[in-house]
C-alpha cells in the first residue's frame, strides 16, 4: 500500500508543470552552455591570444616538478600539473553565461505580467456619527451611545 501510494505521489510530482519546465530549462541550459563554451574558446580567447602576443591560453600551465614540457599533454603525461590557463577560460564561460541569465532575467521581469490586486474587502464597520466610536455596518443602534442611526 505504501508504495502504491508513493508512486501516486511520484507520478502528481512528475507531471507538474514546474517540473516539465525546470528539465526543458536543464536541457536548454546545457546546449546553451556549449554555445558559450564554443563561443569562448574558438572566439574570445584567440582574439586574447592575438592581444597578448599570440599566447594560447590553453597551453598555459605550470609543471609541479619543475621541468620544461612542450605541450600541456606531454607536461600531464609526465607529472602533476596545474592547468591554469584552462581555469582562465572556464571563468570567462562562467562569467559570459552570468551575464547574459541575468540579463535574460531582467528583461523577464519586465515581461512579467504585474499580479492583479487583490480586491478590496467590503467594510464590516462604520463610525457612530455621535460619538465617533466603531460599530457593526449594519447596526440601527450605537452600542456605545445608544443614538437612533
Amino acid at each position: 500500500m505504501a508504495l502504491k501510494d508513493t508512486l501516486k505521489e511520484f507520478k502528481e510530482f512528475a507531471v507538474k508543470g514546474n517540473v516539465v519546465d525546470m528539465a526543458v530549462g536543464v536541457i536548454i541550459g546545457g546546449a546553451f552552455g556549449k554555445i558559450v563554451t564554443s563561443f569562448v574558446n574558438d572566439l574570445i580567447m584567440p582574439v586574447i591570444g592575438k592581444i597578448t602576443g599570440g599566447t594560447d591560453f590553453t597551453q598555459m600551465y605550470l609543471p609541479l616538478d619543475g621541468n620544461t614540457y612542450a605541450t600541456l599533454e606531454e607536461a600531464q603525461a609526465a607529472t602533476a600539473t596545474i592547468a591554469y590557463g584552462s581555469f582562465i577560460t572556464q571563468v570567462l564561460d562562467f562569467l559570459i553565461i552570468a551575464i547574459v541569465i541575468f540579463f535574460a532575467l531582467k528583461v523577464l521581469v519586465k515581461f512579467k505580467r504585474p499580479e492583479a490586486p487583490a480586491p478590496e474587502e467590503a467594510p464590516t464597520t462604520k463610525v457612530c456619527p455621535y460619538c465617533k466610536s466603531e460599530i457593526p455596518i449594519d447596526a440601527t443602534r450605537c452600542g456605545h451611545c445608544t443614538s437612533q442611526l
